[in-house]
């Protein structure tokens, strides 16, 4: 691994850790999807992440992390991210967010997405619909010689062209032995925003996320769920992609 303008890039060996890291997550995520049903208590979707964490022996990367009590983000309708699971039933024609992160060997993996509840409203699947396509623009834009912005101008356009908002109180990051590394990863193009280059051996996790609404949020009184502010629905999608010579290859994708 080497650091470049306080960047690690990966080798090959240590991109493979990653993969197999994510793989799990992928996993593990894919569980709690299958288990998605009307009348199911959204605790039931963090003992799932501990029993998988279990399994693979991997630590959960989020509990602990800055005090956050649960292996599980579990965010449900107007809850962006940052949801506790708990007794709350899912409900038909809810949309239920999970964030994952898992430690292997040393390295993080991480990803994120959004499960309709049983049958849900044309609005709410053209939402998840969007978000999980501007995630695809965002890692397609992922290409060596281009630039960080490329991939936040592509979810950017992409979810403004369809009428929706991008979240822009959290950004995706860079992973690797941190679960936060350099380069934060906006899914909009800021002000002033500095040039950074796209290397090969990049790791980011890309995360779009996307209200129906407005795209400011509060935080509610447990300090960590955040909600949009004018509770519109929110989408989340997120994989953690490596960059090389070939082009971007998302490592939290679930191999067949």
């Amino acid at each position: 691994m080497k650091k470049i303008r306080g960047i690690y890039l990966k080798n090959e060996s240590e991109l493979q850790v990653m993969r197999e890291a994510n793989q799990i997550v992928a996993k593990t995520l894919a569980a709690m999807a299958a288990a998605v049903a009307p009348g199911t208590p959204t605790l039931h979707f963090e003992e799932i992440a501990r029993d998988y964490c279990k399994r693979y022996d991997v630590k959960p990367a989020f509990l602990g992390y800055h005090g956050f009590p649960f292996a599980l983000c579990c965010s449900v309708n107007e809850e962006v991210v940052h949801g506790f699971p708990s007794q709350r039933r899912l409900q038909e024609g809810d949309i239920v967010s999970f964030d994952m992160g898992v430690v292997y060997r040393g390295f993080f993996g991480d990803a994120a997405l959004t499960v309709p509840v049983g049958e849900i409203a044309p609005a709410a699947a053209d939402l998840l619909a969007v978000t999980r396509a501007s995630l695809a623009e965002g890692i397609g834009a992922m290409t060596v010689g281009g630039n960080l912005a490329d991939v936040s101008r592509a979810v950017q356009k992409y979810v403004e062209s369809r009428g929706y908002s991008v979240v822009k109180r959290f950004v995706g990051h860079g992973i690797g032995r941190s679960l936060h590394e350099k380069p934060e990863v906006p899914n909009f193009v800021a002000p002033g925003a500095k040039d950074i280059p796209l290397l090969p051996g990049m790791v980011l996790a890309i995360e779009p996320m996307v209200a129906a609404g407005g795209c400011d949020v509060e935080i509610l009184a447990d300090n960590w769920t955040a909600v949009t502010r004018d509770r519109s629905l929110s989408a989340h999608f997120e994989h953690s992609v490596a960059l090389t010579q070939a082009g971007p290859v998302v490592l939290s994708e679930l191999a067949a």
